[in-house]
């Protein structure tokens, strides 16, 4: 940490992540560090549900931070400026993060308290609920907290009770959900659990003013790999005709709606009788597979957007990710096929990454 005009410079970033996925996400940042010419280094304890990239040159870590775009990254919840990582006394905890917060400079006009998500970081809850309004008082005195400070968020993310780290976000550059994490609550009326992964996907790239016509009551979908129905369900949920594609039977009430054509075939195959709305996917495959049957229902225009999941290796998953994204991002080019791209590690996915296309012709 360096300090500029006698305040402190952060030389780092923070972001968080799936406990487990560190090595992934670090990956992922030392990567595209390194194209956009950053000597930085990733920092992590595995299972600890975070990563500092760490910027070993003289430019502040803010420019490198505005240049990984929030909305770009894989594997990141939250992105955030960072100030060292501080260790507290039981005695005392508040004066340290007020001094630090001076010697920043830093501003902003909100704060939130975040932790691992991990059992320990679920346990903070109580020492946070009782630092909330003491911090916030000492920093309204001091000038930090204000009414209106362009949209700039503090972050207090609590390692453990004597353990916190200091970050900044931007509006614009950063997850709107707590811990970067967007819980939803599971409807029982659903065939299974992985109901959650589609609605998570939409609120992640559909915005929700565009929902009533992306999303439309009449479209036409399929959905490869069917069976038992979450993701069906879903889709007949907003109104549309679904060709559900699987040999495995179907579960629930789908197929008394009247809505649902169940087709016991392979979905690597099958082709549509026409240009749907809308294709998901959630097929268990190699991913390198599932991709190119993708890439061949996007080249062939068989339908406007696609939502699907690319179940992840052990070992080097952000390379088979980027490998992936890269292959079908050159084919769509190479078809003259124009498309948005974008690919996101979502809470409610496990070993798996959830991708969106969507064509603009």
């Amino acid at each position: 940490m360096s300090e500029k005009g006698g305040g402190l410079v952060p030389d780092q970033l923070l972001f968080y992540c799936r406990p487990g996925f560190e090595h992934d996400l670090g990956a992922e940042l030392t990567d595209l560090g390194h194209r956009l010419g950053w000597q930085a280094k990733a920092e992590f304890a595995p299972q600890s549900g975070f990563v500092r990239f760490m910027v070993n040159e003289s430019r502040p870590a803010n420019e490198l931070h505005r240049q990984l775009t929030f909305d770009r990254l894989v594997f990141a919840r939250q992105s955030l400026v960072a100030l060292p990582a501080l260790h507290l006394s039981r005695d005392d905890r508040l004066s340290p993060i007020l001094s630090q917060v001076v010697a920043s400079g830093w501003s902003f006009d909100a704060i939130w308290h975040e932790a691992p998500d991990t059992n320990d970081g679920k346990a903070l809850a109580g020492l946070i609920k009782a630092l909330t309004r003491p911090l916030e008082s000492g920093l309204r005195k001091r000038g930090a907290l204000r009414r209106k400070a362009a949209g700039r968020r503090l972050h207090l993310f609590w390692m453990d009770g004597n353990s916190v780290q200091l970050g900044m976000s931007f509006p614009g550059n950063r997850s709107e959900l707590p811990g970067g994490i967007r819980r939803l609550r599971f409807p029982h009326a659903a065939p299974s659990r992985s109901t959650l992964k589609l609605e998570e996907a939409w609120h992640e790239f559909i915005p929700r003013g565009e929902w009533e016509t992306r999303l439309a009551q009449g479209m036409q979908a399929a959905d490869l790999g069917a069976a038992p129905g979450g993701w069906t369900w879903q889709l007949v949920g907003r109104g549309m005709h679904v060709y559900a594609i699987d040999n495995g039977p179907m579960k629930g009430d789908l197929m008394a709606t009247g809505m649902v054509e169940h087709l016991q075939e392979d979905g690597f195959v099958w082709e549509p009788p026409h240009r749907l709305d809308w294709l998901v996917c959630d097929i268990v495959d190699k991913p390198s597979r599932v991709t190119a049957m993708i890439q061949r229902w996007l080249v062939k225009r068989w339908c406007r957007e696609a939502i699907f999941n690319l179940k992840l290796p052990m070992k080097r998953r952000w390379e088979e990710v980027e490998r992936c994204l890269a292959l079908l991002d050159e084919a769509l080019q190479g078809a003259g096929v124009r498309a948005t791209l974008r690919c996101r590690h979502l809470y409610h996915d496990r070993e798996e990454v959830t991708v969106h296309v969507r064509l603009l012709d």
